[in-house]
Order: C-alpha cells, then sequence, then structure tokens
C-alpha cells in the first residue's frame, strides 16, 4: 500500500520537473501555447490519479463495506 503513495510524486515531477524542458510558445495545442498545454495536461492527470489512488486504497473499501 505504500507504493501506492509513490503516484502522488507523479504530477509534482510533471508540473515542475519537466517544465523547463517544455517552456516553449510554439507549437500550438487546442489553440494554446505548448507551456500552458502542459499545465492544463497535467491539471487533468493529477485528477485521474488521485482518483485512481482513491479507488486503489484499501482504507477506503473499509467504509464501503459498513
Amino acid at each position: 500500500m505504500k507504493r501506492l503513495y509513490f503516484l502522488t510524486v507523479l504530477p509534482f515531477i510533471g508540473m515542475l520537473g519537466f517544465l523547463p524542458l517544455v517552456n516553449r510558445v510554439e507549437p500550438f495545442v487546442l489553440s494554446m501555447p505548448f507551456v500552458m498545454f502542459w499545465i492544463v495536461l497535467w491539471t487533468v492527470l493529477t485528477s485521474i490519479i488521485l482518483a485512481v489512488m482513491y479507488k486503489l486504497d484499501p482504507r477506503n473499501k473499509e467504509d464501503e463495506e459498513q
């Protein structure tokens, strides 16, 4: 279960770790500069990662059984 909490590191690395590498205006993705698209992408991915963590956490399954 402790390995599950390492998923929280992924958004941090994705948003802040790779930001210097993607810091450019060109190309435009969905009519947004690439750096803005990157931040929006990781915001959505963070929500998905946290939802997966919630579903896989055994402590939350105990509440559903009661």
